[in-house]
């Protein structure tokens, strides 16, 4: 006894190339591409030369602490292997 339909075990047709969609040319899609993103950048609100400095100071400073934290952990770490190993 079965339950399902008989329309379920039947195979999909298959899709001729005539049905399928046709790809645009490379250059179209290339230069469509192209367009959207610059309608995109123009959305885009730039930070002004004020903020610009000030995120840039950040990064710098957040970097610099960072490589003096590593390098600090790096130093712990040799003394640490030279004291347990000798």
């Amino acid at each position: 006894m079965t339950t399902g339909s008989a329309a379920a075990h039947k195979p999909a047709a298959k899709k001729s190339k005539a049905d399928a969609p046709r790809k645009e040319n490379l250059f179209k899609r290339l230069r469509k591409f192209l367009r959207e993103v610059m309608s995109e950048l123009r959305k885009v609100i730039w930070p002004n030369r004020k903020q610009m400095i000030t995120y840039t100071t950040i990064v710098l400073v957040f970097v610099s602490f960072m490589v003096a934290y590593v390098f600090g952990l790096d130093l712990a770490f040799i003394r640490g292997v030279r004291w347990l190993f000798g």
